[in-house]
């Protein structure tokens, strides 16, 4: 009879016992701005999927669009200020 052994990382590391870290919780604050604005957009899109989209269907899935890639804009503006050396912006 042979032993089925595992390895103990493997195993442990999705249990529900292990948090997030303060890194990874900043990192999840400084993108949800654009999280929301994808879900907004998705659920304009959800709202047309068993139907032919309105005028008023179209609009608002064209502002959600705007929106995330206003979002995705203004993340990576931060991301490139963050990293900028000195300080300069």
């Amino acid at each position: 009879m042979s032993h089925i052994v595992t390895v103990q990382d493997a195993v442990t590391a999705f249990a529900d016992w292990i948090e997030p870290t303060g890194a990874e919780l900043d990192a999840i604050e400084e993108e949800m701005p654009l999280i929301l604005a994808d879900v907004d957009l998705l659920d304009a899109q959800i709202v047309t999927l068993d139907r032919t989209p309105s005028e008023l269907d179209a609009c608002r899935i064209r502002r959600a669009l705007r929106q995330v890639l206003a979002e995705r804009v203004a993340l990576a503006n931060r991301a490139a200020a963050a990293s900028l050396p000195g300080g300069a912006a």
